[in-house]
Formats: C-alpha cells, sequence, structure tokens
C-alpha cells in the first residue's frame, strides 16, 4: 500500500444514487481518495483523456453508450496500468469471465457489504487481484464447463507446472523467481511463455487453469 500519495479511485456507473454513494463511501476509506464519476464508458473515457489517470475504475458492467466490457477493453489497450474492480448485478458467469478474460483484476457484486468492497480495493492495489469466493466458484465451474466441451490440454514440463503452483499464491512474479532460483526475467519468460501456451492473458487465467486441471489444490 502506498502512503505518500492516496489511491486515485474513479466510478462509472450509470445511476446516479448507487455511484455518488459509492464515491462517499471510497472517500471514508484510509488511503483513498475519488479522483472523479463518470456515468457510461463514454464519459470515463473522456474523463481520462482530460484528468489524471486514476489507480482504479469501479466499474459498472451493464452501462448505456460504452457497457463495461467494452471500457474495461478500452483501458486494457490504452491504459494498462488502470486497474479495473467491476461491480454488477449481472452474476452469470459468462459475465465474470469475460470480465476478466478482458483484463479485471476483480468483480464484485452490487450487494456486497463495504468491508468486503474495500477487501477488494486493498487486494487489487497489493496483489493485483481479487477473488471472492462466490466468483472464484463461477469461474472455475465456467471453465470448467468449457473444459468438458474442449478435452484439448496442454503439455506442460515440471518446471512450468512448478511456476504455476506459485502462481497461486500471494507472491510476486520477482519473488517466484527466486523460490525457483531464477532470474527475475526468467520467471517473466516463463509468465509469457504460459499465457501463449495456455491463451490466457492474466494471472487470474494461469491461477484457474492450475486449479482446473489438478496442479494446484484447493
Amino acid at each position: 500500500m502506498r502512503t505518500i500519495s492516496k489511491i486515485q479511485v474513479a466510478i462509472a456507473d450509470d445511476h446516479t444514487l448507487l455511484r455518488k454513494a459509492l464515491a462517499r463511501l471510497i472517500n471514508t476509506f484510509e488511503g483513498y481518495t475519488i479522483l472523479f464519476e463518470a456515468e457510461n464508458g463514454n464519459d470515463l473515457r473522456k474523463k481520462i483523456i482530460q484528468h489524471q489517470v486514476p489507480d482504479i475504475v469501479v466499474l459498472d458492467v451493464n452501462m448505456p453508450e460504452l457497457d463495461g466490457f467494452e471500457t474495461t477493453k478500452w483501458l486494457q489497450k490504452n491504459y494498462p496500468q488502470v486497474k479495473v474492480l467491476a461491480l454488477s448485478m449481472l452474476s452469470d458467469e459468462l459475465s465474470i469471465i469475460k470480465m476478466f478474460r478482458l483484463g479485471a483484476k476483480g468483480y464484485l457484486l452490487k450487494n456486497t457489504e463495504p468491508e468486503e468492497f474495500k477487501l477488494a480495493l486493498d487486494s487489487i492495489i497489493n496483489k493485483n487481484v481479487y477473488l471472492s469466493e462466490y466468483v472464484s466458484g463461477k469461474l472455475i465451474s465456467g471453465l470448467m464447463n468449457k473444459a468438458d466441451q474442449d478435452p484439448e490440454q496442454a503439455v506442460l514440463n515440471e518446471k512450468e507446472r512448478e511456476f504455476l503452483r506459485w502462481v497461486c499464491t500471494d507472491l510476486s512474479y520477482k519473488e517466484i523467481g527466486e523460490k525457483m532460483y531464477v532470474s527475475a526475467r526468467t520467471a517473466d519468460d516463463y509468465r509469457q511463455a504460459l499465457f501463449t501456451k495456455l491463451k490466457v492473458h492474466s494471472r487470474v487465467g494461469l491461477a484457474i487453469y492450475a486449479i482446473k486441471n489438478g496442479i494446484v489444490e484447493i
């Protein structure tokens, strides 16, 4: 967690009352401040170009003009350093999986308690991901169903399997390299190679693959 300056958060939600309530709540969290509010994805995009880029975007998935999926895709392409926390009424597997695949770092339902909301923000800043028990179950269930339809599985060597086991911990990639007695550059090479081999785009994707295929037990 940063100690010098507050983490700047932007909110994009077309429901005004909810958006303003969230802004007030976030401003009570130690270490966080609201940079701006946006009514939808297009409004968010304009304000990011006009204002300082936020550290985190709390993003509604179902919005007019530019929804959460397209907004996350745009952020990942143009501002990949911005971390997206999806906050939605949509609880289906497809929506959750799609948001993570597009680059979201976390996904919460709108009935989430304030304590978990703060926990999610902290986890995304410190660990680059937040997976609630509910969302983890949805992700694994959805990808297991896809695996049932597509039996093809990548062949991994032992070093790659070891790397995947460490990915499912709280360690950074640099710390994983130290545990494997390889350089940070080599650890990064493992990550990129597995992204390509497993057709995933994030640490969440690697972790889900490891759990789904029995490389790591939970």
